[in-house]
């Protein structure tokens, strides 16, 4: 009888918990789906889109390829933060190392180990690539989360070049490092033989879906983050004093983001060992 009462006990907090959170979710829902309406002014004018729009540092004028635009900028803070990091902290090669030179030793052993365990010690060569790209993608996430900047890695326009060139980088290696062996990637030799012209197609669609997939997911998951940050954000500065409840969402939220930030470089980057993986080693 006691145990029962306390396994009662044990469960209140659980079953009061879930109305709340279904309440929270509802909330930001709504609150989502006003933020993308951008037919509706007032108070409640958000537009949470435009941050993502492209402009000339100078000017109001068109934006050229030669433009200098607020995209550029954030691309070369973010090559600025990388070199601030990797080249400067790194200078004194301490032997009882620095903030800075244990962050870069730590980010240099991370992706070189990930190199090595995915794509074998023969994808070593490829290693100063893939790591400039985690950099870059890194930083450019995290430096997008500081207010009134600008994520260029929510551009699918930059994420798409990064992916082509990894698809690139990836098809001629494979072709030059085995020739016309690299298309044993597409002929499954474990599979039955009257199966393997039919996985054949599906291998070569999926091979050549790889850089769209590769850059929308880097490209979509921050838009949207950004995107529900700004409608939490424009509710708590138009409801003033009522405004505990789209705070405690934007906190939440902004959480989440540094962690999306940080995966989102880590996937687009073991990925790449990946593709590498496949190129030197095509046969399956």
């Amino acid at each position: 009888m006691a145990s029962d009462v306390a396994n009662s006990d044990q469960n209140k907090p659980a079953s009061k918990g879930k109305p709340i959170a279904f309440v929270l979710l509802a909330i930001a829902a709504v609150l989502f789906i006003l933020g993308l309406l951008d037919d509706y002014e007032g108070v409640f004018a958000i537009h949470p889109m435009d941050q993502f729009i492209v402009s000339p540092l100078f000017g109001d004028g068109a934006v050229h390829w030669y433009t200098p635009t607020n995209v550029t900028m954030w691309m070369a803070l973010c090559i600025l933060s990388i070199v601030a990091l990797m080249v400067m902290g790194t200078g004194g090669r301490a032997i009882v190392p620095s903030r800075g030179q244990s962050i870069a030793e730590l980010v240099y052993g991370f992706v070189r180990k990930m190199v090595e365990d995915v794509a074998g010690k023969d994808a070593l060569p490829f290693f100063p690539y893939v790591l400039a790209l985690f950099m870059f993608i890194l930083f450019s996430n995290l430096l997008g989360l500081i207010p009134m900047s600008f994520t260029t890695t929510s551009h699918i326009a930059v994420t798409a070049i990064l992916a082509a060139a990894v698809f690139l980088t990836v098809t001629i290696v494979g072709f030059v490092k085995n020739g016309t062996a690299f298309l044993g990637l597409f002929w499954v030799t474990s599979a039955p033989l009257a199966l393997r012209p039919v996985l054949a197609v599906i291998e070569l669609i999926s091979y050549f879906v790889r850089p769209v997939s590769h850059s929308i997911r880097l490209a979509g998951n921050l838009m949207a983050g950004h995107a529900v940050l700004k409608v939490f954000a424009g509710f708590a500065g138009a409801m003033g004093a009522a405004a505990f409840a789209p705070i405690f969402g934007v906190v939440a939220i902004y959480g989440l983001e540094v962690l999306v930030s940080v995966i989102q470089a880590y996937v687009f980057t073991i990925l790449t060992c990946v593709y590498l993986k496949d190129a030197l080693h095509p046969h399956h």
